[in-house]
């Protein structure tokens, strides 16, 4: 597996793993089974692991911690604070106080059972505390030693200055992949001009840009993209042109369209490091060879011309799940 080095000072594995579907969201979860998902993980030379003190409250900040008690690898953990919910619940909460934030920091240094976290994400943004502020108390977890960096999820460029202009911000974690490219336009830009990693999740669109979901496919009622507006039934029938694109140069390659999404992300540039999620270890496998794919220019401005004169239906989140983006 290549490694990135996202900034000068944060070196990551090109592709991570996204941890959330281990604990909820995706339907029942198999702690076991995750488990060796995470060490097939490691073999593979995956290294750098997200997840977030809400991922089933707390559960997936645990199971990581369990694996870490059996893996002596050197692993970048990655986790975030600042959505609260309660257990069973979609409704959030979003809280950056200074309170909450070394409360959250101390409940993610216990789940994983390690002393510093490689990556503090403020997983979402409430706009009513000054970002300065959230920014001073991350720097004092920082030089108290319990974080090692700082990242923000979901934020403006505005933001992100404001933040940076405090205490430097390491990476931006945002939905990034060729079915959302929203960050393109202002945030992935001022990201490079402050020097600042960007970690795009969902790459593979929740599974869509897989080719795995059509208009007759029914979600599971614990699965929470039943609910979610791109997964309409009138609006995969729209979506599935994209698809179809990535497809067309999947044949051509003669791989997965996983892995063409996946790549795609890779060639935009090195301080890029995906970190699509999965529960199994054949799609873990199927996504790690994506970094040995290479895009040529010519064959990533074709797959982006061709998407660019479809229309993506629907809205990424439900209006709940809209609340602290581009914040």
């Amino acid at each position: 597996m290549q490694r990135r080095k996202i900034t000068p000072n944060f070196e990551v594995s090109a592709l991570g793993l996204g941890c959330m579907g281990m604990s909820e969201f995706y339907g029942a979860n198999d702690d076991a089974a995750s488990i060796r998902v995470l060490h097939r993980a490691i073999d593979l030379g995956i290294s750098f692991f997200d997840t977030a003190e809400t991922y089933g409250i707390g559960h997936n900040e645990e199971l990581i911690g369990r694996f870490l008690k059996q893996s002596n690898a050197q692993i970048e953990i990655a986790t975030k604070f600042g959505i609260v919910r309660k257990p069973g619940e979609y409704k959030r909460i979003i809280d950056n106080s200074a309170h909450y934030t070394r409360q959250a920091c101390e409940g993610s240094l216990r789940r994983l059972g390690v002393e510093c976290i490689d990556l503090y994400y403020v997983h979402r943004i409430n706009q009513k505390q000054p970002i300065e502020e959230v920014m001073t108390t991350l720097s004092s977890l920082v030089s108290e030693g319990k974080i090692k960096h700082i990242g923000l999820c979901e934020v403006s460029a505005a933001t992100l200055r404001k933040a940076h202009a405090v205490h430097p911000v390491t990476a931006v974690q945002t939905e990034y992949s060729l079915w959302t490219r929203d960050v393109e336009s202002e945030i992935l830009p001022c990201c490079r001009e402050l020097g600042v990693g960007f970690v795009p999740y969902s790459p593979l669109g929740r599974g869509f840009l897989t080719g795995t979901y059509d208009a007759n496919t029914q979600f599971e009622s614990d699965d929470f993209r039943a609910n979610l507006p791109r997964f309409t039934t009138e609006n995969i029938k729209t979506n599935l042109a994209i698809v179809d694109c990535i497809n067309t140069l999947a044949n051509a390659k003669q791989c997965t369209k996983a892995q063409i999404a996946l790549a795609w992300l890779l060639a935009k540039g090195d301080d890029i490091a995906p970190i699509p999620g999965t529960r199994r270890i054949n799609y873990l496998e199927q996504n790690a060879a994506s970094t040995a794919i290479s895009l040529s220019t010519s064959e990533v401005k074709t797959l982006e011309a061709a998407i660019e004169k479809l229309h993506v239906a629907g809205s990424r989140y439900t209006e709940e799940g809209m609340k602290g983006l581009n914040a």
